[in-house]
């Protein structure tokens, strides 16, 4: 089996309430989704998160060039020859973009195989995977009831935006704790918005509210500040940000940086990669989790894929699919089953087993209503409900981009 060409398309999925951080405000999630197709005519689906403007002409000019003419099977092969196209100097250039393709490869091998990602990835180690409430509200009072609707909707982990406001963030940890009672876990992320000495500060004052972890409270590379952090802290430190590649996992567990480790494939170069990083932690005795981006249904289903067979993943994993308008994966969303992921779960913090490879054989629903193309600035929408026919890679050195005139 070979990879014959590629396809790719960038979209936007509006939040119904804005994702606001220590860094700015974010609309909704800026994703590409690409389709491999393959000499044996079976088709897999990817994606990945594209923050940043570099990531889809990587994908174009040197990833899908190099994967065209692969057995999809060779994932590690893929990630060496990207890594010896000059990205070695740069890794976190090229994983976002790598990660979309070696996404669809393991859609290729679990369809070839006929049997889901997580029994080729060493079996089902729990039933079920317990995802988290992204709360992204700052008001105390409104964000409270919001996190009690998500209690009361089956959500057993809250996962609060910090590091925006230093008025706010105790208020909003000391609203949510008192609305949902000592039995649901909590965590805070501050996205590295945080000094070394604000950081101690802001964790004495949200220690007494139980935080399960605080997330990110130092710039990414300052591995040596949250070593530190971490000795001094009551509430245990997770690094996200700080732990893209198996390299970055490594170096913190050496710094000793970290309690918990919030792992991305889209960050890690792919699922493979992420596997490897979470058996380096699990060697390590530390707990892994997932990192959100705002994934789609083709991320959705790996992620899941990934917290079945993943021994030390059994905290609560990152989600926003209860915050998202629409996806590009027509999902049924009425009842759990075990043949295909039902959002009922997923809306209600938690996801059935899912027996099939890992994505439905049929393509996916491209644009639902409120679906965009991103055609503006950053990644933000230009025009709403814009048809455009996906761009489309048929060979190592010709590229052709289709669009509807």
């Amino acid at each position: 089996m070979r990879i014959t060409s590629i396809e790719w398309q960038k979209v936007f999925v509006p939040y119904a309430n804005p994702n606001v951080w220590g860094g700015g405000r974010r609309f909704g999630p800026t994703r590409l989704v690409v389709t491999a197709h393959t000499d044996v005519g079976l088709v897999g689906y990817g994606e990945t998160l594209c923050l940043l403007q570099f990531t889809e002409p990587v994908l174009v000019r040197t990833i899908i060039p190099i994967a065209i003419g692969l057995d999809p099977h060779d994932v590690e092969h893929l990630y060496r020859k990207v890594e010896g196209a000059g990205f070695y100097h740069h890794k976190r250039a090229m994983v976002f973009a790598l990660a979309a393709v070696e996404m669809a490869c393991w859609d290729l091998v679990g369809k070839a195989a006929g049997a889901p990602l997580h029994k080729l990835w060493g079996g089902k180690y729990r039933e079920r995977i317990e995802m988290i409430a992204y709360l992204f509200v700052s008001d105390p009072e409104k964000v409270a009831a919001e996190a009690r609707h998500y209690v009361d909707r089956g959500f057993r982990t809250i996962k609060l935006k910090t590091g925006v406001d230093e008025r706010s963030d105790v208020p909003i940890a000391k609203a949510v704790r008192e609305a949902v009672g000592p039995d649901i876990r909590n965590r805070a992320d501050v996205n590295g918005a945080w000094t070394p000495g604000t950081a101690k500060r802001m964790i004495s004052r949200l220690a007494p509210f139980d935080l399960e972890y605080v997330e990110q409270p130092l710039v990414h590379d300052d591995l040596l500040g949250h070593a530190q952090l971490r000795r001094w802290s009551p509430v245990p430190i997770a690094l996200d940000e700080s732990a893209y590649t198996t390299a970055d996992v490594l170096n913190i567990i050496r710094a000793e940086a970290a309690d918990v480790i919030l792992l991305d494939p889209h960050e890690a170069g792919g699922l493979w990669q992420a596997r490897k990083a979470a058996s380096i932690c699990e060697a390590a005795g530390i707990p892994v989790t997932l990192h959100s981006g705002g994934e789609l249904g083709c991320s959705t289903a790996a992620y899941l894929h990934l917290a079945w067979s993943t021994p030390n993943m059994f905290l609560a994993i990152d989600g926003q699919q209860h915050n998202q308008a629409d996806d590009v994966v027509p999902i049924p969303r009425c009842s759990a089953t075990t043949t295909a992921v039902s959002w009922s779960p997923v809306a209600r913090g938690s996801a059935c087993l899912w027996t099939r490879p890992n994505l439905p054989a049929t393509r996916p629903k491209r644009f639902a209503k409120r679906i965009w193309t991103c055609n503006g600035p950053n990644g933000s929408p230009k025009n709403p409900l814009i048809d455009r026919r996906p761009q489309r890679s048929v060979g190592p050195h010709e590229v052709r981009c289709g669009r509807t005139t």
